[in-house]
């Protein structure tokens, strides 16, 4: 498979990227790839194709399964593994969010309520112990509102993120509102 410069700058900035997600150059460069491809790749495919060797293709194949963004198939009359990115982006956008979620956001949720659970002994550990409890409420918050419109459809969240600061807008317009509802019942007692 020879890749044009379009799909190349792709691949190789999706490299560069990897880095700064936590993954590989090669783990970036092949999920770019069977991004792009398609067709499901091989991994003699994949290893040809961005010039790298087979044992580098297969940890790396093995990696993006298990953050779930890379789905194995078969070919009839074919013994060879084929591998295959999700087509759909909102459910890609959705995988890695809760994948993120899993190996990141949980592990500190649970470490945040653990320290919560001891008693702070003296007063600096008092500050510390609600610095702590500020965090765990925002963090909880923030996961909170990811559950609720993870299971919007892709149509829906897609007009909810074009909003954008309509939405702030609004909620503004609405602090207004209630606070000029309060003033005047403010009034009347």
């Amino acid at each position: 498979m020879v890749l044009d410069q379009q799909a190349e700058r792709f691949i190789l900035h999706f490299g560069e990227m990897g880095g700064r997600w936590g993954v590989n150059r090669t783990v970036g460069q092949i999920y770019a790839l069977l991004f792009l491809s398609p067709e499901p790749l091989h991994a003699e495919e994949i290893a040809e194709t961005l010039k790298i060797s087979r044992s580098n293709v297969s940890m790396s194949l093995h990696e993006l399964q298990s953050w779930r963004l890379v789905l194995l198939t078969h070919k009839v009359g074919d013994r060879r593994d084929y591998f295959e990115s999700p087509k759909d982006v909102w459910e890609i956008f959705r995988i890695l969010v809760e994948e993120k979620r899993k190996r990141e956001i949980d592990p500190t949720l649970t470490l945040l309520r653990s320290i919560l659970m001891e008693q702070p002994d003296g007063e600096r550990e008092e500050y510390e112990h609600q610095r702590i409890a500020a965090m765990l409420e925002l963090i909880e918050l923030a996961t909170g509102w990811f559950d609720e419109i993870q299971n919007l459809p892709p149509e829906t969240l897609q007009s909810l993120m074009k909003l954008g600061s309509k939405v702030q807008k609004v909620l503004g317009l609405v602090g207004k509102v209630r606070k000029s509802v309060k003033l005047s019942g403010d009034q009347h007692d």
